[in-house]
């Protein structure tokens, strides 16, 4: 069928025998068409020794195919305007192209190519590596990037949910053709793939280029050997570390509720109200607007297929940092102890819910959420069934929620702390 039962009509779907899917969203007035491979693998699905491969990998896909040299992959959308990427993160990666509609077939091909026939010279391998470390070090020399990274580890500890994506400068220096070989033989299952696209072009005319560049790829059902993260694995931890920085940076959370469990709206909407993206957060009226103790506050929601994570993070004068933090347990006590009025919660349930429209507009986010949601749910809601979820949400829910997660004996507390000159 070329629409699944339950999904959004603006959307739709095809099953192609191998078991790769195909998700199609058509923009009549669009010259620019959208479109990316996403893949049920992320870092998480790395052995100790192979942490960082799945992100070399993403490298590696642009550095030679059985049809291909690196040069003619790198050339081959941009010749014509187009733009090719990809992206690695916990249980997903990505290889994506925005091209002119008149050169969809092009883009589909050279991600197909590069997403099943990359040969990973050694002599390609050799030289990435030097890449990838400079990537490592400037993320080092980045401490608002380097302390997610490391609030990772803090919070997931050994379990592969706790590997920084990039990997390790042993690990990276160790990799050889091998290892990719082998990585992608054991995880990469053509059911836990999907084609996202979007554009001018309808889907009957798309549907049948896409099916004659895939008819070749054989099945691969493989089960999926990912490490559960449970409640019972965490433990709080606090960790400063003494660094040759000028402002002290701070990241406060625990893990949070899954991409499946009921509480994730509620908790998701709770995340916003106390320190989303909108200036009129708690936390940024509180620490930037009243106080003037930061230039910006973030608390941010990742929820993932079996656990999520939740944090706060901000830098500040390190002088300030043991008030700020005494601050925001405040600010979530509030959430604790006294729920939301009415006005209040009308406030920020459509808050939330422009923000959810106004990204849908982003159409290069909005396919690779198209991708992303297939993998993870098997179908997309539209717009409007989410907005009635929002609206359903009461301040008892929320304030449950609250009290669920902002437990201040459950939260972990990594400090980046400037060296005394």
């Amino acid at each position: 069928m070329s629409r699944e039962a339950g999904m959004d009509a603006q959307y739709q779907l095809h099953t192609f025998s191998n078991g790769i899917r195909f998700i199609h969203k058509h923009l009549p007035f669009s010259q620019v068409s959208h479109i990316g491979y996403v893949l049920d693998i992320g870092s998480r699905d790395e052995a100790p020794h192979q942490q960082g491969l799945a992100h070399f990998w993403e490298h590696m896909a642009f550095k030679g195919t059985r049809r291909r040299r690196a040069y003619h992959i790198l050339n081959r959308l941009e010749a014509v305007g187009g733009e090719l990427n990809a992206y690695t993160t916990k249980e997903k990666i990505c290889f994506y192209a925005s091209v002119l509609n008149d050169y969809y077939v092009q883009a589909v091909d050279l991600l197909t190519d590069i997403t099943f026939d990359s040969v990973f010279p050694e002599k390609q391998i050799e030289r990435e590596k030097g890449v990838i470390l400079e990537e490592i070090a400037m993320y080092k020399d980045s401490p608002e990037e380097a302390i997610q990274d490391d609030f990772d580890t803090l919070v997931f500890g050994n379990h592969p949910l706790g590997y920084n994506i990039l990997g390790t400068e042993e690990s990276v220096r160790s990799f050889s053709r091998r290892d990719f070989k082998e990585f992608i033989d054991t995880h990469l299952s053509t059911d836990r793939i999907v084609i996202a696209s979007i554009g001018g072009l309808p889907f009957e005319k798309v549907l049948s280029k896409v099916e004659r560049l895939v008819a070749g790829i054989s099945p691969r059902r493989l089960p999926q050997r990912r490490l559960p993260f449970t409640e019972q694995l965490y433990s709080p931890r606090q960790e400063d570390k003494s660094l040759p920085i000028s402002q002290a940076h701070c990241a406060m959370g625990r893990p949070a509720y899954s991409m499946h469990h009921p509480h994730r709206l509620p908790f998701f909407l709770l995340n916003n109200i106390l320190g989303g993206p909108a200036m009129s957060s708690r936390l940024n009226m509180l620490l930037r607007e009243r106080y003037g103790y930061v230039y910006g506050v973030e608390a941010s929601y990742t929820p993932m297929s079996d656990t999520g994570l939740w944090g706060i993070f901000f830098a500040i004068d390190a002088k300030h940092l043991l008030k700020a933090e005494k601050l925001i347990v405040q600010e979530m006590q509030r959430l604790c102890e006294q729920p939301l009025g009415m006005r209040q919660l009308k406030q920020a349930k459509n808050q939330l819910k422009g923000q959810l429209a106004m990204a849908e507009e982003n159409n290069l986010n909005l396919m690779l959420m198209m991708g992303k949601t297939i993998l993870d749910y098997g179908h997309i809601d539209p717009l409007p069934k989410l907005f009635e979820e929002i609206d359903a949400i009461t301040a008892e829910q929320l304030q449950a929620v609250a009290q669920e997660v902002f437990r201040l004996e459950s939260l972990s507390i990594l400090r980046y702390i400037p060296q005394q000159a």
